[in-house]
């Protein structure tokens, strides 16, 4: 039998697709919604919890929560992100010295000068997914660095995870709903990491695709 929980969210799921709360659509207050439901207001914040983490409904604090306009789903393959027009990018420049899990991750002494690139992806006003850059200062080019050409080798480490408080917030998303996190470190022909990039892309509108060649040997018929 479905908990109240699951039957409150099932009905505004249902609106929700149904068009019948439409997107901007401001929901009805808590207290207000906890009375129509008959339930109490706890119930009721974990029946929107749940739309939430769906990313059906957003979650505005001191306004109220509100009906999420559909958001582009990004395709991550082989190194590259799937550009999407109705997407635009801001970037952010910070110069600073390498420590904790930068150290081992660029293979650079402490203190090493770095460029950290803070590129946020937007729809509309809407955040919708991050990445930060890190490049040695002294191969700091005169442009975005990723993908850079000359790259002999790299390397990615792909993960769900929930995010960390500074991403949920950036990105104001909900701290139940997973991730895709992925480490990418390329390095040149003589092992130097030459960039470090770390992505964040939210699992609600995020798909990784992986290809696999087969090299297939012909073998002669023998007679």
């Amino acid at each position: 039998m479905p908990s109240l929980r699951d039957t409150i969210a099932d009905d505004l799921r249902t609106q929700i697709i149904a068009g019948h709360l439409q997107a901007g659509a401001r929901l009805p207050s808590e207290p207000r919604l906890a009375a129509q439901y008959k339930v109490s207001t706890p119930t009721l914040r974990n029946a929107l919890a749940l739309l939430q983490a769906e990313g059906l409904i957003d979650k505005i604090h001191g306004k109220g929560n509100y009906v999420r306009h559909p958001l582009r789903r990004l395709t991550y393959a082989e190194g590259h992100l799937t550009p999407d027009v109705d997407l635009h990018v801001t970037i952010r420049t910070t110069n600073l010295r390498a420590r904790g899990d930068l150290i081992p991750l660029l293979k650079v002494p402490s203190r090493t000068p770095l460029t950290e690139f803070l590129c946020l992806t937007h729809q509309g006003e809407r955040p919708h997914s991050m990445a930060r850059i890190y490049v040695p200062r002294d191969l700091e080019p005169a442009e975005l660095p990723w993908p850079r050409a000359g790259q002999a080798e790299t390397r990615e480490l792909v993960a769900a995870r929930l995010p960390t408080p500074e991403e949920a917030s950036t990105l104001r998303l909900s701290m139940t709903l997973a991730v895709l996190a992925i480490t990418r470190v390329s390095a040149d022909i003589t092992g130097r990491v030459i960039e470090a990039a770390r992505l964040t892309l939210p699992g609600d509108r995020t798909e990784a695709l992986f290809t696999t060649h087969h090299t297939i040997e012909e073998r002669g018929t023998e007679g």
